[in-house]
């Protein structure tokens, strides 16, 4: 059940789901601001194009617009984090950190302090409740698992949760564009964003990356150390990439490692890429409080992968130890690790690089 409000301040992208939430939000009586952050200029949704149809959006539900210049922060701490870890040879996960840090964070802080909101609203597909026996707010996985955004959403602490709504989180996709046809928004068939906001303003993330990071000639060597080829920069590639790798070999070949500090890319083959466990960083426990004794679970280490089983073994520095039950694909630093208890996010974190 979404709590009874007075206010909530709806972050618009000007995206059909954004729009959905704030029109839900509106039906249902409550005094709805809409907010875009700047992040960027450019084309993509979270810009320019985007700032424009959430206007339209907001005159369209009759509801105030409120527009904040975010692109300082967004630089910091996407833009200059992408580039840090590119360049160290790992592979960032913007997006949870952008939830994180450029958007609810400061959303909140802005709709309380300027507005008196008393909740901020996004179109994720997510789900909150409250265990009143634990007295923590859970994240839930989304009715609708194909659009499920919980692992970007990890990152959440309590007292986000507990002033963030998610209309959407209990709506299917083809719902959501149905209530958007039948109210008549702008927004109901533009079409869905398929790539992060950074990859659709440049094209692509090599030219995102070559505008910030010079080449840097180095070798491709196979797991014994024999040289194969020469690459231009270990920030074009990523662990289990197969395409694209500049080497021709008789079987396909994978990057399994990169090495920053040799400059080496090292490739091999599919089995080569697999491994049994990891550790995890800058761990939050989401729904439950941190466990001092080892947890059954399963996990996702990438986002459009499945859940498989896992244990959870806390350390104690902070870090936990993911344990897969089989060894899993492609295992990529600075890629989130997510898990779940069933639909209940128990935590997460960020992969670390492979000692």
């Amino acid at each position: 059940m979404l709590p009874s409000t007075k206010k909530v301040v709806v972050g618009l992208s000007g995206g059909v789901d954004s729009s959905v939430a704030a029109a839900i939000l509106c039906e249902r009586g409550d005094d709805v601001i809409g907010l875009t952050l700047w992040l960027m200029r450019g084309k993509g949704q979270c810009c320019s194009e985007g700032m424009v149809d959430a206007a339209k959006i907001c005159e369209q539900l009759g509801i105030e617009h409120k527009i904040v210049d975010s692109r300082d922060t967004f630089e910091q701490y996407i833009i200059d984090y992408l580039v840090a870890g590119y360049e160290a040879g790992i592979t960032p996960l913007p997006c949870s950190q952008c939830n994180k840090a450029v958007k609810f964070g400061p959303m909140v802080k802005y709709a309380k302090a300027e507005l008196g909101a008393d909740y901020i609203a996004t179109g994720h597909y997510a789900r909150i409740t409250y265990d009143e026996t634990l007295q923590r707010y859970q994240l839930r996985r989304a009715i609708d698992r194909s659009k499920d955004q919980t692992y970007f959403l990890y990152d959440l602490e309590q007292d986000i949760l507990a002033a963030t709504i998610f209309p959407l989180g209990d709506t299917l996709k083809t719902e959501t564009r149905t209530i958007a046809a039948g109210l008549n928004l702008s927004t109901a068939d533009k079409p869905e964003s398929q790539d992060l906001c950074l990859v659709e303003k440049h094209g692509s993330m090599k030219t995102f990356l070559d505008k910030y990071l010079n080449e840097r000639p180095g070798e491709i060597v196979n797991t014994q150390g024999a040289v194969l080829g020469k690459h231009l920069g270990i920030h074009h590639y990523t662990i289990g990439q197969r395409r694209g790798i500049g080497v021709a070999a008789p079987e396909p070949l994978y990057v399994v490692a990169l090495d920053a500090s040799k400059n080496r890319v090292v490739v091999g083959s599919r089995e080569e890429t697999h491994g049994g466990e990891c550790s995890v960083d800058r761990v939050n426990w989401v729904s439950i409080p941190q466990p001092s004794a080892p947890i059954r679970a399963q996990v996702q280490v990438r986002y459009r992968s499945e859940a498989v089983p896992v244990s959870v073994i806390p350390l104690e520095n902070g870090k936990v130890k993911l344990v897969f039950d089989e060894p899993q694909f492609g295992i990529t630093p600075g890629q989130a690790a997510v898990w779940y208890d069933e639909d209940i996010v128990l935590g997460g974190g960020i992969i670390d690089p492979i000692s």
